[in-house]
């Protein structure tokens, strides 16, 4: 949205953390609980972010500027209160700008709520909105008073509540939405006579509301977006919160999870209809699930894309293209840059890597196929190797279609296949086989008798 901007502050230490990582670093579902607060941001249409780091402020602008190139940080070199970490970033506030302000260590706030709470910033034409909501307990909370008509009143902080003020239970969650010309104003003249002898950001809301300007609160259901870490348990509860969140999205779109507690889905990850996910399934990456699959049980995919019908179960698939109707596993491992056709069993304990797989292909078990370009309706026995590495260099096997291979056979690159040939069980293939040829590459067995006894 034109003239919206953030401020993520992520300059804690974190010191429940007890790690030599920074606090927002620290991923939730494999990402960094700082990206994912960018994320939202860029979601809700935040055109310009920036970043106050503090504490390692060297990895944290290295891991976001990875990801997020131009996106602006500066520093706080010493911790003195949210409202001193705000005024860091005071250039990057522009008289006409809106702005967010945010904390890198939320996690779970929703880019659908964030711009619901810029959409009642303009509405309202406010100095500053902030998201409020209800919770039963509002003890260490700051809160939301108002006046008899609803009207936002001043926000107290928990040390601070007398009284009535100290029942209610509407709380400021800490996430805002400011006019960047009241913001600089107000942060000019809050000050830190307290016994923190910090600046406050809250404290700015008094300032613009005698000022005149508009100020209040967007109250919204769900306060679990706005959980905090400050340790490794509440590390593990976002975690659990979000997983649960991504999985209760694929389930009301059609996919069966027989265990939710136990399936771990990333963001990017998307599942077609009437497939089903067994528990220890980890989905990852930029992975697509066609329709009527079957993942699991304990299996782990990462950047792949599978087609319809097709399942894996006890398996490891990465960076790769498995067809349609197509088994994998158990036990079976697909390496990248493997295009695995339709209607292929890929069976336990088979590798495959970096090779092409045609349609009707059957690898049932304990074969190693690599760097190998294989055609249709293709038999491997039990034990085939292709031997594709002589110690300095990779080459490549090519099976053409219809081939038979027996078992226990090693298949030494560069070699070719050609269609309809066959290999016998045990032979070590070293020249190309001809068209419907036999290849037997073995020693002739020689029986010695009565060599036991002697």
């Amino acid at each position: 949205m034109e003239n919206l901007k953030a401020v993520i502050l992520a300059a804690g230490e974190g010191k429940r953390m007890k790690s030599n990582i920074p606090k927002v670093l620290h991923k939730v579902m494999g990402r960094p609980m700082v990206m994912r607060v960018i994320d939202a941001a860029r979601k809700a249409g935040a055109e310009s972010i920036a970043v106050v780091a503090g504490h390692g402020s060297e990895q944290v602008i290295e891991a976001v500027s990875g990801e997020e190139p131009d996106v602006k940080f500066y520093l706080q070199e010493s911790r003195q209160g949210t409202g001193h970490a705000v005024k860091q970033a005071v250039d990057f506030i522009g008289d006409k700008n809106d702005v967010f302000i945010l904390y890198g260590d939320t996690p779970l706030i929703k880019a659908e709520t964030l711009a619901d709470l810029y959409d009642f910033h303009k509405k309202e034409g406010n100095g500053a909105s902030i998201i409020s909501a209800h919770v039963e307990n509002s003890a260490g909370y700051g809160r939301i008073i108002r006046d008899r008509n609803g009207n936002f009143v001043k926000n107290v902080e928990d040390k601070d509540a007398v009284g009535d003020e100290r029942n209610v239970n509407e709380i400021n969650t800490g996430v805002y939405c400011f006019n960047g010309k009241r913001l600089k104003e107000a942060l000019s003249l809050i000050k830190n006579d307290n016994a923190q002898k910090e600046y406050y950001l809250p404290d700015t809301l008094a300032v613009i509301l005698e000022k005149g300007y508009g100020v209040n609160a967007m109250e919204t259901d769900d306060v679990s977006e706005f959980m905090g870490v400050n340790s490794r348990v509440q590390l593990s509860e976002v975690e659990a919160a979000l997983k649960n969140r991504i999985n209760v999205f694929h389930m009301e779109n059609g996919v069966t999870i027989t265990d939710p507690s136990q399936t771990y889905i990333g963001d990017f990850v998307k599942i077609g209809r009437d497939t089903i996910i067994h528990p220890g399934t980890i989905l990852e990456g930029s992975t697509e699930i066609g329709e009527n699959c079957e993942i699991g049980p304990y299996s782990r995919l990462t950047n792949m894309v599978v087609g319809n019908g097709t399942s894996v179960q006890f398996s490891t698939a990465l960076d790769s293209y498995v067809g349609n109707g197509t088994k994998v596993g158990p036990y079976a491992y697909i390496r990248p840059n493997s295009k695995i056709g339709d209607n292929i069993k890929v069976g336990d304990f088979v590798e495959v890597k970096n090779s092409v797989i045609g349609d009707g292909t059957k690898i049932s078990h304990l074969t190693y196929v690599g760097d190998s370009d294989v055609g249709k309706n293709i038999n491997f026995g039990c034990g085939t190797v292709t031997v594709n590495y002589d110690g300095k260099k990779k080459f490549r096997t090519v099976i053409e279609d219809n081939v038979f291979i027996g078992c226990n056979a090693n298949l030494v690159a560069p070699v070719t296949l050609k269609e309809g040939s066959y290999v016998a069980a045990g032979s070590t293939v070293t020249k190309d086989v001809p068209e419907g040829s036999l290849a037997v590459a073995r020693s002739r067995q020689q029986n010695i008798e009565g060599w036991t006894k002697k």
